[in-house]
């Protein structure tokens, strides 16, 4: 399914970037809560790809939207699990399928903490309350931020960005009451989006490191007369912006 993924992304997206500083500080131990904004449809894939790329040793989960789940079931079929977010009964069954995950060092739990879809210019985040109960299922876990942007550059497809923010050990965050927890989240997670927003803006690609590369140029007959032009000059063909400008 990874593979699968990793097809679909490389033919609609122009690429999967990662800050520079915002690497995964991996844990010596325990289980992993990582939580991030929800921009867009594409964050199903993007935790897809990064928990292939970051945390190969781990089996990774992910709540997802009861409704959505029925819509879009091969998400079922690679960790996630439906639950219902509006009702006392789904976040019970919130924390109880958290609980089960998280009883294994070797496993992750990704979870969109907003709860849904929201700009990355939106202030405050609102994260819901659940992301602050989730640490008391797993004690020694360890939590991370994830930011997560979109934006166009130079090509026609779209490039997705990520950071990782600085761990947080769950028995430390235990120790703060629960609206001073989901502050302390909050806080993290936006510091970690407005660092990687900054990136974002700079539109320096050397700011990144390619996480996965898709499919530069325009396609169809506009660069088929590109590539024999190319040949005729005896040049290699180049489908990026950079190659038609130069």
């Amino acid at each position: 399914m990874v593979s699968t993924f990793r097809r679909y992304f490389t033919r609609h997206m122009n690429a999967l970037r990662i800050a520079s500083w915002g690497m995964p500080a991996m844990p010596a131990t325990g289980p992993v809560i990582v939580y991030s904004n929800h921009p867009a449809w594409w964050d199903a894939a993007v935790y897809i790809l990064a928990a292939d790329r970051f945390f190969p040793a781990y089996e990774s989960y992910a709540p997802i939207d009861a409704a959505m789940l029925r819509q879009y079931g091969v998400f079922g079929r690679i960790g996630a699990f439906g639950v219902d977010l509006e009702s006392p009964r789904g976040a019970a069954r919130f924390l109880q399928a958290s609980a089960e995950i998280l009883s294994s060092p070797h496993r992750a739990l990704w979870i969109t903490a907003q709860g849904r879809f929201g700009d990355v210019r939106e202030r405050p985040l609102g994260l819901r309350p659940g992301v602050a109960r989730v640490v008391e299922c797993a004690p020694d876990c360890t939590i991370l931020p994830l930011a997560i942007e979109y934006g166009f550059w130079l090509e026609r497809g779209a490039e997705a960005f990520i950071a990782f923010g600085q761990p947080m050990r769950g028995r430390d965050l235990l120790d703060l009451p629960r609206p001073a927890r989901l502050e302390r989240l909050e806080t993290d997670l936006t510091a970690t989006l407005d660092r990687l927003s900054a990136d974002v803006q700079s539109r320096d690609p050397a700011r990144f490191r390619s996480v996965l590369a898709g499919h530069a140029g325009i396609g169809g007959i506009y660069d088929g007369w590109r590539r024999m032009a190319a040949a005729l000059r005896g040049r290699a063909f180049d489908p990026s912006h950079e190659g038609r400008s130069s």
